[in-house]
């Protein structure tokens, strides 16, 4: 922490910013149930620690999809407090995580707050991940009312797991997101 506050060299702001986007894609991976998008943001021999599942993180980009897909409607990662230490060509990351899941019906959704702490290295000038750790700080499921169709928000576009979400539409017609 002494180099706190200090303006950063062009190639280390260059290098941040792609590590934050690799984290960013994953959340949009499993928000989309993109496995592999997921594979993606991993280095092959790559490992996670999700509490459950404590392995390869090839084989658990198809297996969160399958299972996030089967437990809730919908899901949304949302990054911040992004901290990311550069050692060389890796780099150490605490991002806070804010994971919310409507599950079926709409009528209950399960929050999740927590952190990754993630490894990354970076080769041949691409930054990946080669280990993920989730820290749960706390979870918790409520009741809500689902205002998805209320008249409000009725003309609104509406997200959706896979090639479904307006997203694929938006970037198959030149977005860059």
């Amino acid at each position: 922490m002494m180099d706190m506050g200090i303006p950063l060299e062009t190639e280390d702001m260059a290098d941040k910013l792609a590590i934050i986007e690799v984290l960013q894609l994953h959340s949009r991976g499993l928000d989309r149930l993109d496995s592999t998008l997921l594979q993606h943001c991993y280095w092959p021999e790559a490992e996670v620690d999700y509490g459950s599942y404590k392995g390869p993180a090839q084989a658990f980009a198809k297996l969160v999809v399958e299972a996030l897909g089967g437990a809730y409607e919908l899901t949304r990662h949302s990054l911040g407090n992004t901290l990311v230490s550069l050692e060389g060509s890796s780099a150490r990351c605490e991002s806070y995580v804010n994971a919310d899941h409507l599950l079926p019906g709409g009528g209950q959704e399960m929050c999740f707050a927590g952190r990754y702490l993630d490894l990354l290295e970076k080769r041949q000038g691409q930054w990946r991940m080669l280990h993920r750790q989730v820290v749960m700080d706390w979870s918790r499921t409520r009741e809500v009312e689902d205002e998805r169709d209320s008249d409000a928000f009725l003309q609104l576009a509406k997200g959706s797991h896979g090639d479904q979400d307006p997203l694929h539409e938006f970037l198959n017609a030149g977005g860059h997101a």
